[in-house]
């Protein structure tokens, strides 16, 4: 099934529901956000026929608007970063062909810049913000001349997504309408998502786990979507307080602040409504989920996912947490996942070559959902997809009872004195610790090692703690071996640098404290 037609279905059953809200007041009935992208998508192919349109936006209305207006279409709308630089927009907009932008206040100064170095064929400027330019139009205005003919689609594309981009330019990764469908109804299956539920919007828009894990999966199933135009934990929790929010997806960071004003507020916020939380993108500790149990709900849900694989591959319910505490949980309902004998990134993993329980290796995976590779990237697309199998290059634990546990990434390993040390394992025990609030583990090159194991750790606020009372406590863990503790630390009170998926930026990291 497409997307679209997916879409189509829920305008059709809930029209006059609510289908969204956004954090300045304003609200969209399903039919009414329906002909707003029926106009955009007319507005679209007049200008740039079969071209694909950009967004550059926060979480707006017309980024939502695009997303449908791109499956009216057919044609892939290309979700960019508004947290990359203009030269790595300049590059991913190229990569994707995309001769349309769409933009909001928040982005304008970056837009008219891409404008000036000839990116885009047209662009429509979303907001109040007075753009005096020759190329621009104003969103309403072009919405209000606009038909609403339904729209004659020559395609099944959906969206063009990118990687993080933590070492290099993000790669694109296309989808059409139907491996972006088997996302969405992979989100529904696994939380139960139906017309009764408010999910709040707060993580970026643009991501493969908000668009594909959150946004579509609500939207499919005539859920309302609160959106919240950019993350601030006060406000966020103002907004599951205001609309009774029974949803929200949040990753680690964001839930261990969200967790530090529910404790420091005289008077709690309401959470009760919240009856799912979706989590992953890094290490979600025990810790962790105990406090968001005490603060804001007991239902968190663990995920582990790769924007190549759409929404996640894997999930684990809170029930199974109880018992495995830290496990990304099983394949999600439309993958096949193996873990295999780990080998070097020049060569490919033999899929055959399967893992006993208790032992490591490489997960791979197949789907339905999966993209089929990058945008002209040949030479990265190689080492990700072979055989139609999905090289993730994390390394992962399997239980008896067929449990997963990510250790880390293949190329993040530490070889010491000839052991096989994985960063995660470490930091998930660092990050145990009461006075601890986060932590990341690098090698360092050592002439007697090869590497030795250093530690970056950050105190919890008004807390101190020292190397000594550190090393005591890695000696004194059981699930820790002594020769992967950290022999070297930088301890600080400044948040680790990462990305808005969650995860850390290691090259940063290590020139700021080990250079």
């Amino acid at each position: 099934m497409k997307l679209g037609d997916a879409l189509d279905r829920t305008v059709r059953c809930y029209p006059d529901k609510t289908a969204l809200v956004t954090d300045s007041g304003r609200s969209f009935t399903y039919a009414e956000l329906d002909e707003r992208a029926t106009r955009l998508a007319n507005a679209l192919t007049e200008r740039v026929g079969a071209g694909r349109s950009a967004v550059l936006a926060i979480n707006h209305v017309s980024a939502i608007e695009s997303m449908f207006a791109g499956n009216k279409r057919g044609r892939a709308t290309v979700q960019l970063s508004y947290r990359a630089t203009v030269g790595e927009l300049v590059e991913m907009a190229e990569t994707a062909d995309a001769e349309a932008l769409v933009f909001d206040d928040a982005n304008a100064d970056e837009a008219l810049e891409l404008l000036d170095r000839g990116s885009f064929d047209a662009a429509i400027h979303a907001g109040d913000r007075d753009i005096d330019h020759k190329d621009v139009e104003a969103y309403e205005a072009v919405l209000a001349e606009s038909s609403t003919e339904p729209v004659d689609a020559d395609g099944d594309e959906c969206a063009v997504l990118y990687t993080s981009g933590t070492t290099s330019v993000p790669k694109a990764v296309p989808f059409d309408q139907e491996q972006l469908w088997y996302g969405a109804i992979q989100g529904i299956m696994e939380h139960g998502f139906d017309e009764t539920d408010v999910a709040l919007c707060t993580s970026p828009w643009y991501h493969m786990v908000t668009t594909d894990a959150w946004l579509y999966p609500h939207f499919v199933a005539g859920a309302t979507v609160v959106l919240h135009s950019e993350y601030d934990p006060e406000e966020a929790l103002e907004l599951i307080e205001e609309h009774n929010v029974t949803g929200l997806l949040a990753v680690p960071t964001q839930l261990k602040t969200l967790n530090d004003v529910q404790r420091e507020a005289e008077t709690p916020y309401d959470t009760d409504s919240l009856s799912y939380i979706r989590t992953g993108g890094a290490i979600v500790t025990e810790n962790l989920v105990e406090e968001t149990h005490e603060h804001l709900s007991e239902q968190v849900y663990n995920t582990y996912g790769m924007t190549e694989a759409g929404p996640d591959l894997t999930f684990a319910h809170p029930s199974a947490q109880e018992e495995h505490p830290g496990t990304i949980g099983k394949e999600a309902f439309s993958w096949e996942i193996r873990v295999v004998e780990s080998v070097p990134l020049s060569e490919e993993p033999d899929p055959e070559a399967t893992v006993d329980a208790g032992e490591r290796g490489e997960i791979i995976a197949r789907g339905p959902g999966m993209s089929t590779g990058y945008i002209d990237n040949p030479e990265a697309e190689q080492k990700s997809f072979f055989d139609g199998w999905l090289r993730t290059r994390d390394v992962a634990r399997i239980d008896e009872e067929g449990y997963l546990y990510i250790v880390d990434r293949v190329d993040n390993m530490i070889v010491s004195g000839g052991e096989n040390i994985y960063p995660a394992e470490v930091e998930r025990v660092l990050g145990n610790h009461p006075d601890v609030a986060e932590a990341c583990v690098v090698g360092q090159d050592d002439e007697q090692w090869g590497q030795v194991v250093t530690a970056v750790v950050v105190t919890e606020e008004g807390e101190e703690i020292s190397e000594d009372e550190l090393t005591e406590y890695c000696l004194q863990h059981d699930g820790l071996a002594d020769f992967k503790r950290p022999r070297e630390y930088a301890i600080t009170d400044e948040a680790l640098p990462r990305s808005d998926t969650g995860t850390i930026l290691r090259d940063q990291l290590i020139e700021t404290y080990f250079s």
